[in-house]
C-alpha cells in the first residue's frame, strides 16, 4: 500500500541513491581510457585487458536479475547498502591490484557489486515516492546518467594524465572509495526500511545454467586468439547452444511445477519480446566494442594521451544526451520508424568513422572523429527509447517487471559479447599486420577498421530484424500479429 505523501526525508535519501548510481555509471565509462596505461604498467596480455572490461559487464548482466529478486527476499535497503559496500571494497582492491589477474578478479567483484545495488535503486524509488512524484524522481536519474556518461572519459583521462599522487591509472578506482563510504553511512540513516517479501523465491538452478551458457560463449571469444584457437575453444562455443536450450527446458519445467522462474516461459514464447531481445543484444554490442578498442587505437596506435583520448569520445555521449530531448517530444509516436531510421543512421555513422580512420595519419586531430561519433551517439539514444517501449509494450502486466529486468540483462550481455568480438577482430588484425612488417599506425588502423566492420554488420542485422517488429499505436497496443508463438 502506497504511503500518503511518501516517506519523510525521501529527497535526502534520493541523493544517496543518485550518488551510488553516479558512481556505478562513472565506473562503466571511466575505465576505457585507462586501458593502455593499465596494460603497460601491469605488463598484461591483450586478452587480460579485454577481461578488465568484458568481465565486469558479463558479471553485471548475469547477476542483475537474480540480485533484484534477492532484494525482494532479503530487503531492498539491506541489499542496496551491501551492494554499495561490496562495490566500494572491490574498487579499492582494483586500485591496489599488484598484477593483472588480481585486477580482473577485483573487476568481476565490482560487476557483482553493481548488480547487487542497481536493481534496488529503482525499486526503492517506487517505495519512497508517491505516484505523482515518481516522474520527477526518475528524471533525476536520467540527468545523472547523462552527466556520468559524459564526464567519465574526461575524468578518467584527466586522472591518468595528471598522475594524481603518483597513482596513475589506479586513481580511477580509488575515486569511488570516498563516495561509496559516504553513501553507505548516509544510506543507513536516510533510506527507509522496506519490508521484505517472505514469499519470493529464487530460481538458483536457472541462474547457474544461464551463467554457464554465457561463459561457454564469451570465454573462448576472449581467450581463443591467445591459445591459438584449439579444439576446446570451438567445443565450448558449440556447447553453449545446448546450454541455452537447457535453460529454456528448465524454465518450462519450473513453469509447469509452479516454481519460481528466472525468465518466465511466457516471455520466451513471446516472439516480439525474443526478437526485441536479439535486436537489443546486437545493437548494444556495438558501442561497447567501439569504446573498448577506440581508446587503445588512439593511445597505442597514434600516441594520444589518455586525456586526449577521453576528449575525443565526448561527441558520442553528447549526442546520446541531446537525443533525449527529441525522444521526449516524440513520446510514443513512430516507434518502429524511429528504430529503423536511427539504426540506419548509426550504421552510417560507423561507415563515416571507418573512412575517417582509413584516411588517418600521424597528424590527425581529435575533432576529425567528432561528426561520426556524434551521429552514432545521437542514433543510440534515438533507438534505445523506442526499442524498449516497443518490446515492453507487448508484455502483460504480471510479467512486466521480469521483462524489464531481463531486457536490461540482455543489453549488458550484448555489451560483453560486443567487447569480446570487436576486441578479437582488433587484436588479431593488429598481430597479423605487424607480422607482415606493417608500420604500427597502419596496423592499428587495420585493426580498428576491422572491428568497425563488425559494428556495421551488426547494425545491418538490427535493421533487418527491426522490419519484423510490430507497429505500436499510442495506446501501447501492437498492430501486427507477430506476438505470441
Amino acid at each position: 500500500m502506497e504511503r500518503e505523501g511518501g516517506y519523510p526525508g525521501r529527497w535526502l535519501a534520493m541523493f544517496v541513491l543518485i550518488a551510488a548510481t553516479f558512481m556505478n555509471l562513472l565506473d562503466a565509462t571511466i575505465v576505457n581510457v585507462a586501458l593502455p596505461s593499465i596494460q603497460k604498467d601491469l605488463n598484461a596480455e591483450n586478452s587480460a585487458i579485454e577481461w578488465v572490461v568484458a568481465g565486469y559487464v558479463l558479471v553485471f548482466a548475469l547477476a542483475l536479475m537474480p540480485c533484484g529478486r534477492i532484494g525482494d527476499i532479503l530487503g531492498r535497503k539491506r541489499m542496496f547498502l551491501f551492494g554499495v559496500a561490496f562495490f566500494t571494497l572491490a574498487s579499492a582492491c582494483s586500485g591496489a591490484a599488484p598484477n593483472i589477474d588480481f585486477l580482473v578478479v577485483a573487476r568481476l567483484c565490482q560487476g557483482l557489486g553493481a548488480a547487487i545495488m542497481a536493481p534496488q535503486v529503482l525499486a526503492l524509488v517506487q517505495d519512497m515516492f508517491v505516484s505523482k512524484e515518481r516522474s520527477s524522481a526518475f528524471s533525476m536519474f536520467g540527468i545523472t546518467s547523462g552527466i556520468a556518461i559524459v564526464s567519465g572519459p574526461l575524468i578518467g583521462g584527466w586522472l591518468v594524465a595528471a598522475d594524481v599522487f603518483g597513482l596513475e591509472w589506479r586513481s580511477i578506482f580509488y575515486i569511488n572509495v570516498p563516495v561509496g563510504i559516504a553513501a553507505v553511512i548516509a544510506g543507513r540513516i536516510l533510506i527507509p526500511d522496506v519490508p521484505a517479501d517472505d514469499k519470493a523465491r529464487l530460481d538458483v538452478t536457472g541462474v547457474a545454467i544461464i551463467a554457464a551458457a554465457f561463459l561457454l560463449l564469451i570465454f573462448p571469444l576472449v581467450e581463443g586468439r591467445g591459445f591459438g584457437w584449439p579444439l576446446w575453444c570451438i567445443a565450448m562455443m558449440v556447447l553453449s547452444i545446448p546450454a541455452f536450450i537447457g535453460f529454456y527446458l528448465h524454465e518450462r519445467r519450473q513453469d509447469r511445477l509452479g516454481a519460481p522462474q528466472l525468465l518466465p516461459v511466457s516471455l520466451m514464447r513471446n516472439n516480439t519480446y525474443m526478437l526485441g531481445g536479439f535486436i537489443a543484444m546486437m545493437f548494444f554490442s556495438t558501442p561497447a566494442g567501439l569504446f573498448m578498442t577506440f581508446a587503445i587505437f588512439l593511445q597505442q596506435g597514434f600516441g594520444f594521451t589518455a586525456l586526449e583520448a577521453g576528449l575525443s569520445t565526448i561527441p558520442f555521449p553528447l549526442g546520446a544526451f541531446l537525443s533525449a530531448f527529441t525522444n521526449s517530444r516524440l513520446s510514443d509516436r513512430f516507434l518502429k520508424q524511429r528504430i529503423l531510421g536511427a539504426s540506419a543512421a548509426m550504421a552510417c555513422g560507423y561507415v563515416l568513422l571507418f573512412f575517417v580512420v582509413r584516411g588517418a595519419d600521424a597528424g590527425i586531430h581529435i575533432l576529425a572523429f567528432a561528426p561520426p561519433l556524434f551521429i552514432c551517439g545521437f542514433a543510440l539514444g534515438m533507438t534505445s527509447s523506442p526499442l524498449f517501449q516497443t518490446v515492453l509494450s507487448v508484455v502483460s502486466g504480471p510479467d512486466a517487471g521480469s521483462a524489464s529486468g531481463a531486457l536490461q540483462a540482455i543489453q549488458q550481455a550484448g555489451s560483453a559479447l560486443g567487447i569480446a568480438i570487436a576486441s578479437q577482430l582488433f587484436f588479431a588484425t593488429i598481430t597479423a599486420e605487424k607480422a607482415a612488417s606493417e608500420a604500427t599506425a597502419d596496423a592499428y588502423v587495420a585493426g580498428f577498421t576491422t572491428s568497425v566492420g563488425y559494428m556495421i554488420a551488426a547494425l545491418a542485422a538490427v535493421f533487418v530484424a527491426a522490419l519484423f517488429l510490430p507497429k505500436i499505436d499510442p495506446t501501447g497496443a501492437a498492430n501486427d500479429t507477430m506476438l505470441m508463438g
